[in-house]
C-alpha cells in the first residue's frame, strides 16, 4: 500500500525527486543512477555496486517527507521461472519494428551469480530443499518499499504525491520521445566498433540535451552531455558513461510520466505479473496505431 507523503501545495512540482536506476543484474557489475529535481539534473553516479550502496544513494537524495518516483531499467517483478514475461512479449510485439523489443526475463536467467534464497519452513527451520531463485530487482524493490515507503503502482498518477517505483525500458522511450525510426545503437553489440558507437553516443548526447526545451524540461546537463568528449572513453569508462546516460533517461522518463499522467503512457503487462511503462507522445500514438 502506498503511503501518501505530501499534500498539494503551490510548490508541489518542485518537491518531487525523480530517480533513474540502470540496475545491473548482479552486484558484481556497477549500476548507474541519476537524480532530477525541479527539472534539473542534480546528481549522477555510474559506480554503485551492492544493493546497500544503491539504497544509501537513493536515501541520501530523497527530500525529507517528500514524494519521489524511481524508474528502474531492470525487471522488478518476475513470476516465471523460464521463458519470458507477458510484458516482455506485449512490448516486443509493438516495438519490434523499431528494433526496441525487450529481452526475455525469467528467474533462471536473472538469478545467475546470485545466492539462492532459502526460506524458513513453518517450524522456523530452513527449507533447503526448495530454494527460491533470486531476482535482484525484486530484492531491491522490497528493500525500498520496506525502508523508504515506496510502492509499486501503474500507471503513474499525474502529479502524484507518493513514493512510487516502476519498471522502465529506455529503448522504446527514446523512439517515442525523440521521434526515432530505430533505436540508438550505442551499446556494445556484435561487430560494432568504437567509431560507430561514439557517433551514436554523440546522437544520444544531443537528444538528451534537447530536452532542456521539452515539457518537462531537463536542465543542468552541460557538464555531462556537452563537456564530456565521449571519444576519449573506451572499455569500462565508456560502459560507466553509458550506464549514467541510461539512468538519466530513466529519471527523465518517470518525470515525463508524472507530469503528463496516464494518458501519455502505455503499460505492458500487469502489476502482479510484471510491468513496463513507456511514455507515448501524440505523434508516437499515431505511429503505433
Amino acid at each position: 500500500k502506498l503511503k501518501k507523503i505530501g499534500g498539494k501545495s503551490k510548490t508541489q512540482d518542485n518537491n518531487v525527486t525523480f530517480i533513474g536506476l540502470d540496475l545491473a543484474w548482479s552486484p558484481r557489475n556497477p549500476s548507474g543512477c541519476a537524480v532530477i529535481r525541479n527539472e534539473r539534473l542534480v546528481d549522477y553516479c555510474g559506480q554503485l555496486g551492492s544493493d546497500d550502496e544503491i539504497y544509501q544513494y537513493v536515501r541520501e537524495h530523497l527530500e525529507k517527507d517528500a514524494p519521489a518516483i524511481i524508474g528502474v531499467d531492470a525487471p522488478i517483478r518476475v513470476p516465471n521461472r523460464t521463458g519470458s514475461r507477458r510484458c516482455d512479449r506485449e512490448l516486443s510485439a509493438e516495438w519490434r519494428k523499431f528494433e526496441a523489443g525487450a529481452l526475455p526475463a525469467n528467474r533462471q536467467l536473472l538469478s545467475r551469480g546470485l545466492p539462492p534464497i532459502v526460506e524458513e519452513a513453518s517450524d522456523g527451520s530452513k527449507d533447503a530443499t526448495a530454494p527460491k531463485l533470486p531476482v535482484r530487482g525484486e530484492l531491491l524493490t522490497q528493500m525500498l518499499v520496506q525502508r523508504l515507503h515506496f510502492g509499486e503502482i501503474v500507471p503513474i498518477p499525474q502529479r502524484a504525491q507518493d513514493r512510487i517505483i516502476c519498471e522502465i525500458f529506455p529503448h522504446p522511450a527514446h523512439v517515442s520521445l525523440f521521434g526515432l525510426d530505430k533505436t540508438l545503437k550505442y551499446k556494445a553489440r556484435g561487430r560494432r566498433d568504437y567509431e560507430s558507437r561514439w557517433a551514436e553516443f554523440e546522437r544520444y548526447q544531443r537528444y538528451l540535451r534537447s530536452l532542456r526545451k521539452a515539457t518537462p524540461a531537463l536542465k543542468g546537463t552541460k557538464q555531462l552531455l556537452v563537456n564530456m568528449d565521449v571519444r576519449t572513453l573506451r572499455g569500462k569508462a565508456l560502459k560507466e558513461y553509458e550506464d549514467v546516460l541510461d539512468a538519466l533517461s530513466c529519471a527523465y522518463i518517470v518525470s515525463y510520466l508524472w507530469h503528463h499522467g496516464p494518458g501519455s503512457a502505455r503499460v505492458y503487462g500487469t502489476l502482479s505479473q510484471g510491468h513496463i511503462i513507456v511514455p507515448i507522445t501524440k505523434e508516437m500514438e499515431k505511429r503505433l496505431g
